[in-house]
């Protein structure tokens, strides 16, 4: 690790020591250094610039809450910042009362896009020639589909369930236990 990013690293631990401890100041720190990063990935994921700065509002809220929460053991502050802004994004989009807010050709254009993230075989690109890859590969179709719409594509278990024509039961059974494969694979 370079230096910067040394540094850089350790001021957003500060940055979350100091939410834990109350002090405003550590979302000021996080602004500083990571604010129109965060901002661009939000705006990339949502594809609207006021919903952008919604979730990244949004998550600074939530860094604020639940730092404490933050296990240096399972990863950075910056991963787990860029984290909780990646699963607020992916609530927005989930959230129809905002999609409808859409044109409906823009909606149907998500939509469609969203479909062709995880193709039948592509998920071999994503994951690349790694432990992670060859942990997908070695899960049933079944699991390792249901994993990826739920995990890349950001679908929710009831909309797997509904896109594979299985019970909403058997669609978090699949996720469930192919997750539990991986975690024992990469483990």
């Amino acid at each position: 690790m370079t230096d910067h990013a040394s540094t850089r690293s350790r001021r957003l631990d500060q940055a979350l020591a100091a939410c834990v401890a109350g002090d405003p100041g550590g979302i000021d720190i996080i602004l500083d250094l990571e604010g129109p990063q965060l901002l661009g990935v939000a705006r990339r994921i949502l594809q609207r610039h006021d919903l952008a700065e919604e979730a990244l509002q949004d998550a600074m809220v939530l860094v604020w809450r639940k730092a404490a929460q933050q296990n240096r053991d399972q990863g950075t502050a910056r991963g787990w910042i860029y984290a909780v802004l990646r699963n607020r994004c992916l609530t927005i989009l989930r959230d129809g009362a905002r999609l409808s807010s859409l044109p409906p050709e823009d909606l149907t254009r998500l939509q469609e896009a969203r479909q062709d993230l995880v193709p039948d075989d592509g998920w071999r690109l994503l994951a690349g020639s790694g432990r992670l890859g060859e942990c997908l590969d070695a899960l049933d179709d079944l699991s390792r589909r249901a994993i990826l719409l739920a995990h890349v594509a950001g679908y929710s278990h009831g909309e797997i369930s509904e896109r594979q024509g299985v019970p909403l039961g058997t669609a978090k059974s699949w996720i469930r236990r192919g997750l539990a494969s991986l975690r024992e694979c990469l483990s």
